[in-house]
């Protein structure tokens, strides 16, 4: 059975890769997102180990699935019931083309106004991904790639 974990930078397309291998090949799909963050409080990370608890529960209760995040704190928790790992490594300036691009998210703001507002915050922070050092950092995720030891694919575009 199939389980994979999509992680990058914002933008990168995780959420477009993860939506169509769920389709297409009938997997579950989590989006990091949805349980990263505290309810009502857009900028406040909840508890790891509450985020722990929902990865583990939406893991046992999938045979197949898919987890796509920027999160390379939850990812690593997932990674001992991952077979694969697909690292979206793009280069920043079409991570932000994509970020101007992105349809409205509804799971995540009420409008698209409210999502377009946070845009330059967003074209920021994915500005500095080579530069952060956090758990959302390209050096975070180099780390989970490069230790990963199952099947795993590094989606690159040289430009």
């Amino acid at each position: 059975m199939k389980k994979v974990l999509i992680f990058g930078n914002s933008g990168s397309g995780k959420s477009t890769l993860a939506k169509k291998l769920s389709k297409l090949e009938g997997l579950a799909h989590l989006d990091l997102d949805s349980l990263a963050w505290m309810e009502n409080q857009p900028l406040t990370r909840r508890p790891l180990v509450a985020s722990e608890l929902e990865i583990k529960n939406f893991v046992s209760a999938n045979e197949a699935w898919v987890i796509e995040g920027c999160y390379s704190d939850l990812l690593l928790l997932a990674t001992p019931f991952a077979n694969e790992l697909i690292f979206m490594n793009l280069p920043i300036n079409i991570c932000i083309e994509n970020a101007r691009q992105r349809p409205w998210e509804p799971h995540k703001y009420p409008s698209k106004k409210a999502q377009d507002a946070n845009l330059d915050m967003l074209i920021d922070w994915i500005e500095q991904y080579e530069t952060r050092d956090d758990t959302f950092s390209a050096k975070a995720h180099k780390a989970l790639y490069d230790n990963f030891a199952g099947t795993k694919t590094e989606i690159v575009i040289n430009q």
